[in-house]
């Protein structure tokens, strides 16, 4: 890692909006000196830095082979939740790993402002603001499916791999993505990504199949990822620990560009297919800008509330919006 802190990993990596491996992100931290030493290391070290709060761990039989997923019916799902404490779930892990057979179990998305107070200080992140904290993933073996994320993901192995499996966010179209508001942990997941070759009930799976990037990641070493590109992560090793980052690098005010999809979802795509295209015509002019500023044609100070959002206009269009959802 060779970077002169958040900024400068702003400017080199994330303002490409692309994949990228950070090689030893973690060598200095207490986490990671520990995972060196044993798996019984690093559970005794998170076990010291947990909160009495209860957290919601999945477990599953050893019939799912850890790959928490939909029942065949998608209406439920192939494991069960469960409130344990941090020492309790640590215990479950450990004990899976020495037995190797037995329910598994995965706590994920644990932020450590929460159940692990110290750990931001005891494990500091050089190329992001210290406002920005980290969440902790620990399991037995699992594969997560593939989904995607809203925020900007920085990802960092501390003990055993991680591999990644990435499809760029123009996939969607051919990972026949399952519900937006029935999920197992947030996020729509792909139904097909993971499935054999010419399954009938994903045609379109073809077409990008080979579109994916597999990405090993060892102890210490993390990946950058953007937001909306898709990513299954497997671990394989008896006991699995990462620590991830979600941030939006390019937010310039508290609202997210989701949101506003989910609102043209009722304002637009259930009309004719014509004014459809109308308004497709209208979003490309003006938010997504192909050709430029779309009022590139006028001097600067005519731009009115399509100037810069930092000069204000931010807050002038909010306020305008607000408005008009208000009705008046």
């Amino acid at each position: 890692m060779d970077f002169a802190g958040p900024a400068d990993f702003h400017d080199r990596v994330v303002a490409r909006c692309e994949p990228a491996i950070i090689h030893g992100l973690a060598t200095d931290w207490a986490a990671a000196a520990a995972a060196r030493r044993s798996d019984g290391e690093l559970l005794a070290y998170l076990g010291k830095l947990a909160s009495p709060q209860l957290l919601e761990a999945f477990h599953a039989p050893d019939s799912v082979e850890g790959r928490y997923a939909y029942s065949d019916d998608l209406a439920g799902f192939n494991f069960e939740r469960t409130q344990l404490s941090v020492p309790a779930v640590l215990a479950r892990i450990a004990a899976r790993a020495e037995a190797g057979t037995g329910n598994s179990w995965y706590a994920g998305s644990l932020q450590t402002e929460d159940y692990f107070p110290s750990f931001s200080a005891e494990n500091r992140n050089a190329v992001l603001p210290e406002r920005i904290p980290p969440r902790l993933w620990i399991g037995n073996a699992a594969r997560v499916a593939c989904h995607y994320d809203t925020f900007d993901n920085l990802a960092c192995v501390i003990a055993g791999n991680r591999r990644f499996t990435l499809y760029p966010p123009a996939a969607i179209g051919g990972l026949y993505v399952g519900p937006i508001d029935h999920t197992m942990a947030g996020q729509p997941i792909s139904l097909a990504d993971g499935s054999g070759p010419d399954d009938p009930r994903y045609p379109d799976f073809e077409r990008i199949r080979d579109q994916a990037v597999t990405i090993d990641l060892e102890p210490g070493t993390a990946l950058y990822l953007p937001k909306l590109w898709w990513h299954r992560v497997e671990s394989t090793a008896p006991i699995n620990v990462m620590a991830n980052w979600w941030w939006d690098a390019f937010a310039q005010g508290p609202d997210a560009p989701m949101t506003a999809m989910m609102l043209a979802m009722i304002a637009i795509a259930e009309r004719p297919a014509p004014e459809r295209a109308a308004w497709q015509a209208w979003f490309e002019h003006y938010v997504f800008r192909p050709q430029g500023h779309p009022l590139a044609h006028l001097p600067a100070e005519r731009h009115g509330i399509l100037g810069p959002l930092a000069s204000g206009n931010y807050g002038r269009i909010r306020s305008h919006v607000m408005r008009m959802l208000r009705g008046g």
